[in-house]
């Protein structure tokens, strides 16, 4: 499941709506929301979260809010009646510290329950268990993190969910965002230290093909209308990467920007298109020697006339090959998309768009 924040300090909720209905279509289920009320904006906190609970029920979407015991009781409730949120058209609440066990329990029998996965301890979730907890209604949730140099460690992230994944709960991880972004830092609301140098849409793969994340939603406002290409292909199958061109052949860069598939029998170096070379994409003109240069990882490169048969296969470097006279670089993968190399294997369909 993929999703998006909505921050009710930040506006109506009604001004998202375009937005909203947008990534509904790209596959986004999934709404998250902070509740966390400042003293003197409860009753406007109450009609903004009431206007998002009906735009979540509009476009089926489940709406998870952060909340505290304090922000409740702004709101009108206390944990015995809770479950009365669902009203408004709020699926579920992630709550923290300070909960007895015996309330989290018991608001799991009633309504979708989200428990921080940072620090939940095997004892812990031992006690709930044994509270009553009904696992299949509860999810473990990472937090994002504002601030650079403090988002968690990749390698411990993944231990993490191994373990929550065996205890039967499933789990949730923010990517950032690259459109409106949320303050008062504004760079990026990642789970993972490492995703905030990347694009949201190669941090999204890497969680999803990690199969240990199972809802991944983003922490910043928006993404861009490049992110949002990306995620629209992706719906169809294909993997697009952004990349900068380093030709002036117009004719050359737009049939490389075509949908392309990996070759079955896949190179250990580089991406090879299938169709560049035996569907004459390029191969049936004659391609002089032109930027024959060293090729980083992400070079996107094209066989001159030099390579005889194989002139015109397109490739894009998988790992720092040095410069050959035989092939041509027309251009390179975004530092950002880089890491959506690794997940183009055997058959995948990838498209390159220039920006």
């Amino acid at each position: 499941m993929r999703g998006i924040s909505v921050y009710l300090g930040e506006g109506s909720p009604k001004e998202l709506e375009p937005y909203i209905q947008r990534v509904r279509k790209l596959g986004f289920s999934a709404i998250f929301t902070s509740l966390h009320i400042p003293e003197e904006d409860p009753s406007l906190y109450e009609e903004r979260l009431r206007e998002l609970g009906v735009l979540a029920r509009a476009y089926d979407m489940e709406l998870m809010a952060d909340i505290s015991p304090k922000s409740l009781g702004h709101l009108g409730f206390t944990w015995d009646n809770a479950e009365g949120l669902v009203e408004w058209g709020v699926t579920g609440l992630r709550i923290d510290y300070g909960i007895k066990e015996d309330t989290i329990a018991e608001l799991s029998g009633k309504m979708k329950i989200a428990l921080n996965a940072s620090t939940l301890t095997q004892e812990g979730l031992a006690r709930l268990k044994a509270a009553g907890l009904r696992t299949e209604a509860v999810e473990a949730w990472h937090n994002f993190y504002p601030r650079p140099e403090t988002g968690l460690d990749t390698q411990d992230f993944y231990e993490v969910n191994e373990w929550l994944k065996s205890e039967g709960l499933a789990v949730m991880a923010f990517i950032p965002g690259d459109g409106k972004r949320r303050g008062p830092l504004f760079e990026g609301l990642p789970t993972l230290e490492e995703h905030r140098s990347v694009s949201p849409f190669a941090a999204y793969v890497a969680f999803e093909k990690s199969g240990l994340v199972d809802k991944i939603l983003v922490g910043d406002i928006t993404l861009s209308e490049e992110s949002l290409a990306q995620f629209a292909a992706y719906e169809q199958g294909v993997l697009q990467l952004r990349a900068k061109k380093l030709t002036e052949n117009q004719a050359l860069l737009e049939t490389a920007g075509l949908v392309q598939t990996n070759r079955m029998d896949a190179a250990r170096d580089c991406v090879r298109s299938m169709e560049s070379r035996e569907y004459g994409l390029f191969g049936t003109r004659q391609l002089a020697p032109e930027h024959t240069i060293e090729r980083p990882t992400g070079s996107i490169t094209v066989d001159n006339e030099r390579y005889g048969r194989y002139q015109g296969e397109m490739q894009i470097t998988k790992r720092d090959l040095q410069e050959d006279d035989r092939v041509n670089v027309i251009g390179r993968v975004l530092q950002k998309d880089l890491t959506l190399l690794k997940h183009i294997n055997s058959g995948v369909k990838f498209q390159l768009m220039w920006v």
